[in-house]
């Protein structure tokens, strides 16, 4: 089998990478690509850092198995099928399902620390950064942490305040400038998202 080709998607926390991905992957016969995401190697609940107040926090590098994350890729890439158990971010209303990730001409790799970790960024072909303003991520966030994950509001103001902004600004707006591929998503994205269609279109034929 011919050596996939890997793209990496990153950008902060409720920039519109899930969106993005759902419209780039509708292009593709799921035989073409492979997306594989960070969500799913977060470390156990109690291998957890907490914060000051002692509160769990999700949005550092250190609650991401990227050992794990990066040995999977490489097991993807030797033609390997990986099975992993879906992440629920502990809602206790979700029931975790059995991933399957099976080898494709294309291996897309998702998560905000994508460019952050050495040995998974040396893995990438082309890496691609999702941008957008902070009050457009706030929003974003808001609901979908309330609605998917069941945080209520102080919650979530909390934790953007404290984690997740704090988390951006050290450890993944400074390697946006690693970025291939920039896309601004305040309003959009569909031009920009069309020249990776096309893109990829020529590595999968």
């Amino acid at each position: 089998m011919k050596k996939p080709y890997i793209v990496g998607i990153t950008g902060g926390s409720a920039s519109g990478k899930t969106l993005f991905l759902d419209k780039l992957l509708h292009a593709f016969d799921s035989s073409q690509v492979c997306l594989i995401s960070q969500d799913n190697y977060y470390k156990a609940r109690n291998l957890q850092p907490l914060d000051n107040k002692g509160i769990y926090n999700f949005d550092t590098p250190h609650s991401i198995d990227f050992e794990e994350y990066a040995g999977d890729i490489r097991k993807i890439q030797a033609g390997e099928t990986v099975f992993r158990q879906e992440y629920t971010f502990n809602n206790p209303n979700k029931t975790p399902k059995i991933l399957e990730f099976k080898p494709a001409p294309v291996v897309v790799v998702e998560g905000i620390f994508v460019l952050y970790y050495p040995e998974l960024a040396n893995l990438l072909d082309l890496k691609v950064f999702i941008d957008a303003k902070e009050y457009i991520k706030l929003k974003r966030r808001i609901v979908r942490d309330k609605v998917e994950r069941g945080y209520d509001l102080d919650d979530v103001l909390y934790r953007y305040e404290m984690h997740v902004m704090p988390t951006y600004e050290k450890y993944i707006e400074p390697f946006k400038h690693d970025a291939d591929l920039i896309v601004p998503n305040n309003r959009g994205f569909e031009k920009a998202l069309e020249v990776l269609k096309t893109f990829l279109k020529g590595k999968v034929s």
